[in-house]
């Protein structure tokens, strides 16, 4: 009898670890689509390509996590999570290899960012919806509702904090800065791979009817809905606009200012996405049953995070803008968590995967940013810039914190 009961708390052990092995695969995939973030700096620094070409790699990424969002979400509610999910770290993978082979040719780097953006999306709207539904009581008695929302936003963005905290510092003093952290994220991609093997599939019947054609899964229905547009849509950009403005641009304005600017710039990824990660963890405290709390402290530290940006730029100083990055940080995590949390609120069974992929095509349209501010830097001051971000911030937060309350 005692061997009998081991067993069955042996068992519900394995159930309530079932998304581990989902989450890895989406914190490997993550790593590989952040880890660039550090090497701008040493790219810039290098001169080969122009400041310009280098800001585009973040468009080339942001375009193949759009892809890898609308294509992948859809799909998979479709067909199943493992058969979307299964490609995404080898095509994370294949993009590190075209990087680290690009770093004189810019043709293999667009290749291999827009191969690490597909990576991502897939990951984010695949990984995102199997870790949701995952969080089910049928794998785990007892689990909260917001759960699934907490565990993926997570997986993201420890991947997103740990991936160029080890690049910067490899690039910064170890051989071959331009090709050694790829290496590493091929090796970490191969290796954990299998484990998404042993998760459960949570999408069976989707294997056994298939209803429509895959044009009409795209329209999502459930994008209608009146909060999502008017409260998760205007948050949404922020969540990386808020992050790049911290870990993209800030590093560029003080690069001149540290004696290791690489590594400085790892540093600034690591607080700017490790404050996000921390405050992911209290995510369903402070949301609770609330449905204006959450979305409306988001707004506002973006506010403060985005006013503390125009600070730095006017008084540039390394240490203030660790400050700055914790806010931004804070800001990125807040908005990753309420956003997501409302939009599986929002999603019914057959569209969670295709929803969550548009609010995160919205959230990556914030990476436009650095490219944006670097073109106009010919006509506008980095301070000019920032203080016209603040301002169309403030406009989105008193949008949501209108329609929040609405709705």
């Amino acid at each position: 009898m005692i061997h009998n009961i081991a067993i069955m708390n042996a068992n519900k052990r394995g159930q309530r670890q079932v998304w581990l092995a989902v989450a890895l695969s989406v914190f490997t995939v993550a790593w590989g689509g952040n880890e660039f973030t550090p090497l701008l700096v040493l790219y810039r620094e290098q001169g080969i390509f122009s400041d310009l070409f280098i800001d585009m790699m973040l468009v080339c990424y942001a375009i193949g996590v759009a892809v890898g969002l609308l294509g992948a979400g859809p799909l998979s509610d479709r067909f199943g999570r493992r058969a979307l999910m299964l490609p995404a770290p080898l095509i994370a993978a294949l993009g590190s290899a075209f990087i680290a082979s690009g770093e004189e040719l810019g043709v293999l780097m667009a290749i291999g960012r827009t191969l690490s953006g597909i990576s991502v999306g897939m990951a984010m709207t695949v990984g995102g919806s199997w870790i949701k539904e995952l969080a089910h009581p049928r794998f785990e008695p007892g689990v909260k509702p917001s759960e699934g929302a907490r565990r993926a936003s997570m997986s993201l963005t420890g991947g997103f904090a740990l991936g160029p905290a080890v690049a910067g510092v490899m690039a910064q003093w170890l051989p071959l800065p331009g090709q050694l952290p790829y290496l590493l994220h091929i090796v970490l991609s191969l290796v954990l791979l299998p484990l998404i093997l042993t998760a459960p599939e949570t999408r069976q019947s989707a294997h056994l009817k298939v209803k429509g054609s895959f044009w009409a899964d795209i329209l999502v229905p459930s994008v209608r809905n009146k909060r999502f547009l008017l409260v998760v849509v205007p948050m949404a950009p922020w969540v990386f606009g808020a992050a790049f403005v911290s870990y993209a641009i800030l590093p560029t304005l003080l690069r001149d200012m540290v004696e290791y600017s690489v590594a400085y710039s790892a540093l600034i990824a690591l607080v700017t996405l490790g404050s996000g990660f921390t405050i992911q963890q209290f995510g369903p405290q402070i949301m609770g049953e609330s449905r204006t709390r959450g979305p409306i402290l988001a707004m506002s530290v973006t506010v403060l995070g985005m006013a503390g940006s125009v600070w730095v730029a006017m008084n540039p100083h390394p240490w203030w803008a660790l400050v700055v990055c914790v806010i931004l940080g804070l800001a990125y995590g807040l908005g990753m968590f309420m956003g997501l949390a409302d939009t599986q609120r929002i999603a019914t069974p057959t569209d969670l995967a295709g929803l969550t992929g548009i609010f995160y095509a919205l959230t990556y349209t914030g990476m436009i940013f650095p490219a944006v501010l670097t073109r106009l830097s010919e006509f506008f001051t980095y301070p000019q810039m920032l203080g016209f971000g603040t301002v169309v911030a403030v406009l989105c937060l008193i949008i949501v914190g209108v329609t929040s309350r609405k709705l």
